[in-house]
């Protein structure tokens, strides 16, 4: 009764976090202030200037050069210095532009929206909206976007085929079907920007739910002999014979990828869709059931059974997985380290192979 609590409140859990982030892309929030912004754009307009006087350093600095390696004459030189200085000039109020009206118009929304803080409840005599004269403004009609997210999330879902590594046994002779058995991933995922600068690495991270599936070959099923969970015939001729493991895990990821940074006048944002990226990582977490679930006939009646034990099955969850992706799309790949059962002499280890969509 315990495992079955904790793992309806772990699935209501995922569905809260669910609604609570489409919530805020929905409905985007100012987290960071718009001074805090329009500091930024100050210190970006900085950086502008200093990065165009560093290329016109650079400039006069090879013109010299070919002078002192009579490549040139002092009045070619002194052409090319004034020309560098004019384009140097001119890049650096092109772009110092944009940033001042990006800075200006930050400061008109932040005095609009002091203005409506502070002005929620206004006397207008006209409106046939109102109530005695006074209506009730609403305040933030218009959220500000954040210039520049470093963090978003997805939700993820993966499926694909399951099976085991079994020490000391070829892959072709696993007494699992290949085809039958099978995985389920559903999760919640953020990914955070790591450099200030540049995107190309990003640091991944959740939570995810994995339901893991064995299914048995050749008529067998799993018992458990003491400490100890073996395969044996079953008497009568079964349909179906599957184990089922379902975790609670957290994932961890370094994603590697190009991706393209999209300017807006109030916003930044990089975006990687249609993009190659490479994800490579592990996880760790609790085994939250294992079930058992045969199928057969017995005397003309179909039978369905379910046995939710331990089966001897590890509690602590962890392994490794990577995913090669092309914009959502990723071909998806996880292995436990932690050995199925706990004291079986003969190892064996989850392994799973499959398509993992990130949806955000």
């Amino acid at each position: 009764m315990k495992i079955r609590i904790i793992y309806l409140v772990s699935l209501l859990a995922i569905c809260a976090f669910t609604q609570v982030q489409a919530q805020e892309k929905q409905v985007q929030t100012d987290t960071l202030s718009s001074e805090n912004r329009i500091e930024t754009l100050k210190t970006e307009r900085e950086r502008v200037i200093e990065l165009e006087k560093g290329k016109l350093k650079k400039k006069v600095l090879e013109i010299e050069n070919r002078l002192a390696e009579n490549i040139i004459t002092k009045e070619e030189a002194k052409t090319l210095k004034m020309d560098a200085a004019k384009a140097t000039a001119e890049n650096i109020e092109n772009r110092t532009a944009i940033i001042d009206n990006q800075i200006a118009l930050l400061e008109r929304k932040e005095k609009l929206n002091t203005e409506t803080r502070n002005s929620r409840w206004v006397f207008d005599s006209d409106d046939e909206d109102s109530f005695l004269g006074i209506k009730h403004k609403n305040e933030d009609d218009k959220k500000e976007v954040v210039y520049d997210r470093r963090t978003t999330s997805d939700f993820v879902f993966a499926i694909g085929f399951n099976n085991a590594i079994i020490d000391g046994q070829s892959f072709d002779d696993t007494p699992y079907k290949i085809g039958g058995s099978r995985f389920l991933e559903l999760g919640w995922a953020w990914k955070t920007r790591v450099f200030d600068e540049s995107n190309w690495l990003r640091f991944r991270y959740g939570f995810s739910f994995q339901f893991n599936g064995l299914k048995m070959d050749n008529n067998q099923y799993f018992v458990e002999r003491g400490e100890q969970t073996v395969l044996e015939t079953y008497p009568l001729n079964l349909d179906k014979s599957k184990l089922r493991m379902d975790n609670l895990v957290f994932p961890i990821f370094f994603e590697f990828g190009p991706s393209d940074r999209e300017d807006h006048d109030d916003h930044f944002r990089y975006s990687t869709e249609g993009k190659f990226k490479m994800g490579l990582g592990a996880y760790g977490g609790l085994n939250l059931l294992t079930i058992q679930k045969l199928k057969y006939e017995e005397n003309g009646n179909d039978r369905k059974d379910k046995f939710k034990q331990n089966y001897n099955t590890n509690n602590f969850i962890y392994g490794l997985s990577a995913y090669v992706a092309w914009g959502d799309v990723a071909v998806y790949a996880k292995y436990d380290l932690n050995t199925i059962f706990k004291d079986n002499p003969t190892e064996q280890r989850n392994i799973s192979l499959g398509l993992r969509f990130d949806v955000d």
